[in-house]
């Protein structure tokens, strides 16, 4: 797999970081965990309502980001939700506890403009959500992630 645990490679942090694991990844794509956590920051004790998985795509898209700069070991630059197309789900809520795996695959990156989409997918326990993300990382340094 990695040596790299998912603190660093997104820029999230406390009740934000709503992902639990990366599962697997290459060049073109990233598959996570998410165990539906019902900590009130999003849902109750018992559900998540489905456009979270939006916030699971977004992260899972930013973690595979993250990963790809620190196997090249280039520095990492802050990215953007630009937009959301074609988001369905089959449900209107995840349960409290479900495990979710999240895949994200790029379907379009464009390096110099820092433009991006992916295909999306969330599946688990009778669920199934897919979307399309845009995305957009400019690479200037008031965009540039923090290290230690």
């Amino acid at each position: 797999m990695s040596d790299y645990a998912l603190g660093d490679l997104l820029p999230h942090a406390g009740g934000m970081m709503l992902l639990n694991k990366i599962v697997s990844f290459d060049e073109q794509s990233m598959v996570t965990e998410v165990i539906v956590n019902g900590n009130g920051l999003f849902g109750d004790d018992k559900s998540v309502p489905a456009l979270v998985g939006i916030e699971y795509m977004a992260q899972t898209v930013s973690a595979h980001s993250g990963m790809m700069d620190k196997l090249a070991q280039r520095q990492s630059y802050l990215g953007y939700l630009l937009g959301t197309r074609l988001y369905t789900s089959n449900v209107g809520s995840f349960f409290t506890g479900t495990v979710l795996t999240v895949s994200v695959k790029i379907v379009l990156q464009e390096q110099q403009q820092g433009l991006g989409v992916f295909d999306c997918k969330i599946t688990g326990p009778g669920v199934l959500v897919e979307a399309k993300l845009n995305v957009y990382q400019p690479k200037s340094e008031k965009n540039r992630v923090l290290t230690e």
